[in-house]
C-alpha cells in the first residue's frame, strides 16, 4: 500500500502542476504549434517568425482563439502527466525493490522512463492529436473534441503515434537530467549543513525551476527534429474557405513529412521554430516541476489523511 500512496502522490501533484503550467502558457503554446506546423510553399511563408502568429490573432480580433483547444489540452495534459509520474515513481520503486540497491543508475533510470513515457503516448495520443488540430485550425473555427476526433477515422486519431514513442526518450532525458541533479544538489545541501542530521526533503521553487529549465533544454535539443515531424503530421489541414490556400496539405506519415520539409525547407527546416520550442517547453517544465515540488508535502498529507479516514470507516464497518 505504501508503494501505491507514494506513486499516487507522485502523480497527483505532477498532473496538478502539468494543468496550472499548461493553462498559463497556452497561448505561447498555440503560437508556437501554428508556427511549427507550417511548411514553406514555393520558397514563401506565412509566418516569419512567432510574433507574426500573435499578431495575426490581434489584427484579426481573434485573440481568444489563442486558447482554442484549451480543454482538450488540459485534459490530455492532466491524464499525461497523472500517468506517467504514477508509472515512473512505481516503476523505480519496483526496480529499487527487486534490485535491493538504495540508488538507481542513468541507464535504468533512462529505461523507466521511457516505459513510463511509452504508456503515457498510447494512452493520451488520440488527444494529443486532437489538441494539436484544433491549435492549428483558422482561428476561430476550431471544433470540438469529438467533431475533432470523428472528423476522420479511428487510426487518424493516432497520427504520430511513432513518433510519439520514439520521443518518450524526451522525458527519459529530461527527467533523468532532473533527478541526477537535485540529488546532486541535495547532497552538496547535506554536506553545507551543519548539526543537521537529515537531508533536505524537497528542492526550493527556485532551484527546482532552474534545473527543470536545464534538464528540458537539453531534452528538446537532442529530439527537436522528431518534434516538428510530428507537429507536422499532426496539424490540421488548410480550410476550404481559401484563407490558407497558399499552404500544403500537412502530410501524415513520417516519410511524407520527411521529404516535405526536406524538399520545401531544407536540412535547417528540421529545426524551424526549436526558439519558441524551447521557450514554450522549457517554462512550461519548469513551472510544471516547481509546482510538484512546492506541492508534493501537502498532496501526500492529504493522502494519508484520506487512507486514515478510509481505514477508519472500513474498522466502524466492521465493528457494526
Amino acid at each position: 500500500m505504501a508503494v501505491d500512496l507514494e506513486s499516487i502522490t507522485e502523480a497527483t501533484s505532477g498532473a496538478i502542476g502539468a494543468l496550472l503550467s499548461t493553462t498559463i502558457l497556452y497561448p505561447l503554446d498555440t503560437c508556437k504549434t501554428r508556427y511549427q506546423a507550417e511548411v514553406r510553399s514555393h520558397g514563401q511563408q506565412k509566418y516569419r517568425n512567432l510574433s507574426d502568429v500573435l499578431w495575426e490573432a490581434v489584427s484579426n480580433r481573434q485573440v481568444l482563439s489563442l486558447y482554442q483547444g484549451l480543454g482538450t489540452k488540459n485534459l490530455q495534459s492532466f491524464i499525461a502527466q497523472f500517468v506517467y509520474f504514477y508509472g515512473y515513481s512505481y516503476f523505480k520503486r519496483l526496480y529499487l525493490r527487486k534490485s535491493g540497491t538504495k540508488s538507481i543508475g542513468t541507464n535504468a533510470n533512462l529505461i523507466i522512463a521511457a516505459a513510463a513515457g511509452a504508456c503515457t503516448a498510447i494512452v493520451t495520443q488520440p488527444l494529443d492529436t486532437a489538441s494539436s488540430r484544433m491549435q492549428t485550425s483558422a482561428f476561430g473555427k476550431s471544433k470540438g473534441l469529438w467533431e475533432t476526433l470523428s472528423e476522420g477515422t479511428w487510426s487518424e486519431a493516432f497520427d504520430g503515434l511513432g513518433i510519439s514513442l520514439l520521443l518518450t526518450s524526451n522525458p527519459a532525458i529530461q527527467y533523468t537530467v532532473f533527478d541526477q541533479l537535485k540529488q546532486s544538489l541535495l547532497k552538496d545541501q547535506l554536506k553545507n549543513k551543519t548539526g543537521s542530521e537529515s537531508s533536505p526533503e524537497a528542492l526550493s521553487a527556485f532551484s527546482a525551476f532552474i534545473l527543470g529549465a536545464v534538464s528540458k533544454s537539453i531534452a528538446t535539443c537532442l529530439t527537436y527534429p522528431a518534434i516538428r515531424l510530428k507537429v507536422t503530421i499532426q496539424a490540421a489541414d488548410p480550410d476550404d474557405d481559401g484563407t490558407e490556400e497558399a499552404q500544403p496539405k500537412s502530410p501524415k506519415t513520417i516519410s511524407g513529412a520527411l521529404k516535405s520539409i526536406w524538399k520545401r525547407e531544407g536540412l535547417f527546416g528540421f529545426f524551424k521554430g526549436l526558439q519558441a520550442q524551447i521557450l514554450k517547453t522549457v517554462l512550461s517544465s519548469a513551472l510544471l516541476l516547481m509546482i510538484k515540488e512546492k506541492i508534493t508535502k501537502t498532496t501526500w498529507v492529504l493522502m494519508l489523511a484520506v487512507r486514515r479516514y478510509l481505514l477508519l470507516s472500513r474498522s466502524r464497518l466492521k465493528s457494526a
